[in-house]
Formats: C-alpha cells, structure tokens, sequence
C-alpha cells in the first residue's frame, strides 16, 4: 500500500488531536491511572477517521461470507475483553502481505496473506485476540502520551506497513520507529489475547502456534532473499519480539487456562478451513499478476515481458524489475493526461525532465512515443536513465530502466527497449494467465507428498517450500492420510 500517504495523514491528524490538554485516565485492564493525551472519545474518533483511509490504501477482500466469518470470530473474543463497550469492526484486507494491526478504538484488521497462513480457527482467534489486547490496554494510546504525536504515528505504521514504512515515516512525521509497541505492551497483549482466547472457549496454545508460523515465515523469506541477493522483508509488528523459544511468553499462555473450563480447548480447523477455499493467493486481480518475468493485468488489459531471470516487485504506483544480481532496474508506471501535448514535451513537462539526450520519437503498436537519455540524481549516483513514455488513450505508459554498474551505464538499455516492445494487449490465451491462484482445499492419501504436490502447484516461486508453510509442515515432515491440505492453482 502507499505508505508515505497515510504516515502523512496520521502524522498530521496527531498533531492536531494533541492540541488538547494532558490528563490521567483509568486503564481498562489493570485499573491504574495512566498519563494520556487523548480521551476514550477522542481515541474512538480517530480510528474512526482513518478507518477509510486504510481501506482507500487497501480495499476490504471481497468475500461477504469470510468477512461475516471474521467478524463472528472477533465478536465472540471481544465479548470477553476489557473494554465490552467499544463496537470492534474486523476487516479482512485485500492485501498478499502477512499482516494484523489495529487503529484505535477498536478497528482491526487482518490480511488475506496472513489468513492463508493460518490453520485453524483458534489461530486465528489468537491474531485477532492479540489485537484486541492492543485496543483494550490502550496501548496506541499510552505510547503516544509516553513518545509524543510522531510516537504514536510510528507505532501503528509498524504494524500497518511493517519495516519498510518506517523509511517513509522518518522522512514525513521525522522518527523511525520499527517494532510495533515494544516489548511488554507486545507481552501484555498476547497475556490478553490469552485470556480472551481461553474465556471464548479456544485453546490458548494457539497463540504459540501462531508465533512459530510466523518465525517459519521469517526464516524462509530470509533464505530466499539470501539467494536472490536482496534485503528481506521480514514483518516487525504481530508477535515479532518473541523468540521461538520464549519463556516469558509460554508463562503468559499458561497461565491463561485459569479462565477455562476444562472442555475450553477448541479449535474448529474444519470450520476455518472451509472459508479458505477460493481463497485469492498472491497477486490479486486488481493489483495484476506476475508469472515469471511476464505480468498480466485483466482489467486494464495489457501484458508485458521483462527481461529473463529478472525479479518483478508488484505494487500500487509501480511495477520494477531487478536484474538477477541487482545491479539493473526498469520500473513501469501509468499517468492520466491531463494536457495535449507532445510525448517529448510530456517529458519536460509532466516529469520534469530537462537535458534530453539522444532523443527520437517512436511508435509502438500503434501508440505514439519518445524516447531519450537523461542524466540524474538516482539512488544510486548520478547515472544515465532511459525514459520511454508511450500514449494509449488517456493515458501515458512510462518507462525507465538503468544500470547502477558506473562502469556500464548502458548495460541494460537494450533490454529496457525490449520491454518496452513486448507491451500489448491481452490475447485470449494470456487472459487465462491474467487470473489470480486461489488456495484450494483437499485431503491427504497415503502418498500424498509436498514434492508431489509442489510438481502440480502453480507456486511459480520455491512451490514445495510454501506448500509446507502454508499446511505447518515447515521445513520438514509430510502430511499423514486424511490430513486436510491446502493447495494452490
């Protein structure tokens, strides 16, 4: 999602709510008086304010049957929480990332990335339970009155965005805060999301459960981007300062069964394994699809080929692709026309562009375009970018491609033109490709295997690997007869 936007508006709304004045409230779970700089009411209008604008970022999954699921799930749990009083709204998010978070005053939300990754009801419980715990100790709250309006910004964009939002957070509201809430607000609410779960009849050892699906997540995005000779994306926000091996946190879990009865241990995974099936995998229709060095896009109807072996990052704004050792880019973007002018003048004008070298006019089926040199300021130094801006309609297709070799700059401008020709429209047979994966679920025969389900798969990337995340079978063991397994095609 466009993060440096909603780190704006909450940075800017903060700073507005803290116009009020300080004073001290009763924490709803312990009792105490807290120092806060924001009232109950003011705490319930602010996630109320940004409520849309998260959904504006990333659409709610279209599913009214799994959404009134969640919703059910996170109801029960909140029915025993703290703070009765407060309406909880839990939206599942459209979103492949693997994510949980809460604005304040009760809004919570859940991706279907994470959902995917969850095996039973009670895990999920446990997320959503985790949550709730943030909101019913004000924990958003407490942070902001402890660190400031820009504290309070970081804390929810960490667990919105995860790491790579922090990078924007410190440009726009000036602080770089990564790991959600800390340590023992994160403590206090898995204690909480415990006792939720256990009060609500679930297995409070979901929680741990959960934890280690997560880490499996971490050391296998680790290993692959060790491969792929990029950064990991590893998540900081839901349980993220727990090792496997927490003590603290399995004392918390424990002590939990205190507030169940002794048949209080379910975990309906048939239940929740059924409002998984069709459950979008990946890239989403919306958003386009990437197999491969190809990607698809059914509704705005255009495919595009990058270079073999090159690695395509999908979001709202951009598709870029990286060279197979990082060292070329050739990034896609899409603009309305606003203006009658020329592609050259376009350039100038609408990218601000000045100092065009070795410029011409082209022409690709039947779009018309330019193309040229530019020398800027990039990332990586000041280097030689190849822009092609093409006309299709209203719309411009932009182009740009580089090589970060300064001994090379031109390694990579061939293959940037060549992607720029293999754009066209879908054909018949690509508009099948243009599709999203789905999980699918199916039972487990004798010899059933991961390896003989990864060769099935359409996982383009690793398929045995996710295959095990996915059914908690990670990085070893197999699925015994009549286990249900989840599937993607």
């Amino acid at each position: 999602m466009p993060q440096s936007r909603v780190a704006f508006w909450l940075a800017l709304g903060l700073a507005l709510w803290l116009a009020g004045l300080p004073g001290c409230a009763t924490n709803p779970v312990t009792g105490s008086s807290d120092f806060v700089l924001m009232s109950e009411q003011q705490e319930i209008a602010l996630g109320r304010q940004y409520h849309p604008q998260v959904l504006k970022e990333t659409p709610a999954y279209a599913n009214a049957e799994l959404s009134a699921y969640v919703q059910s799930v996170g109801a029960k749990l909140a029915a025993h929480s703290h703070r009765t009083d407060l309406i909880y709204r839990f939206t599942v998010l459209d979103s492949q990332d693997v994510n949980a978070f809460a604005l304040p005053g009760g809004y919570i939300y859940i991706t279907r990335g994470l959902l995917a990754y969850l095996n039973s009801e009670a895990e999920l419980a446990a997320v959503l339970g985790h949550e709730i715990g943030h909101v019913t100790a004000r924990h958003s709250v407490r942070q902001q009155s402890a660190s400031t309006a820009t504290g309070l910004v970081g804390a929810v964009l960490a667990g919105v965005t995860g790491v790579n939002a922090a990078g924007d957070l410190a440009n726009v509201a000036g602080t770089a805060l990564v790991r959600g809430y800390g340590r023992e607000h994160e403590l206090e609410a898995d204690r909480l999301g415990a006792e939720y779960l256990a009060r609500s009849g679930y297995d409070p050892q979901a929680m741990l459960r959960v934890i280690h699906v997560l880490k499996d997540q971490e050391t296998f995005e680790i290993q692959r981007a060790k491969e792929e000779g990029r950064e990991p994306h590893v998540y900081h926000g839901l349980f993220s300062t727990h090792p496997d091996n927490d003590q603290r946190l399995k004392e918390v879990v424990g002590a939990a069964r205190q507030f169940a009865s002794p048949t209080a241990t379910a975990n309906h995974t048939q239940a929740f394994l059924k409002q998984l099936e069709g459950l979008t995998f990946g890239d989403s229709e919306r958003d386009g699809i990437r197999r491969g060095n190809r990607f698809y896009h059914g509704e705005l109807n255009f495919a595009l080929e990058f270079p073999d072996g090159w690695r395509i990052e999908n979001s709202a704004e951009r598709l870029l692709a990286r060279s197979s050792n990082g060292d070329g880019l050739i990034q896609f973007t899409m603009q309305d026309r606003n203006k009658q002018v020329s592609p050259q003048n376009f350039l100038r004008e609408q990218l601000h562009l000045s100092n065009l070298r070795k410029g011409e006019s082209i022409e690709h089926a039947g779009m018309q375009g330019y193309t040229a040199l530019v020398e800027q300021n990039t990332p990586f130094g000041r280097l030689p970018v190849r822009y092609v801006v093409l006309y299709r309609g209203s719309q411009a297709l932009i182009f740009a491609g580089l090589s970060k070799a300064t001994n090379q700059p031109y390694k990579y401008d061939s293959q940037a033109l060549q992607t720029v020709r293999s754009f066209h429209p879908l054909t018949e047979q690509e508009r099948v490709l243009a599709r999203a994966q789905r999980l699918h679920i199916q039972r487990a025969t004798p010899t059933t295997r991961f390896a003989g389900l990864a060769r099935e798969s359409a996982l383009p990337d690793h398929p045995e690997a996710q295959l095990r995340l996915l059914n908690g079978h990670y990085p070893a063991g197999e699925p015994v007869p009549g286990e249900a397994v989840k599937i993607v095609r």
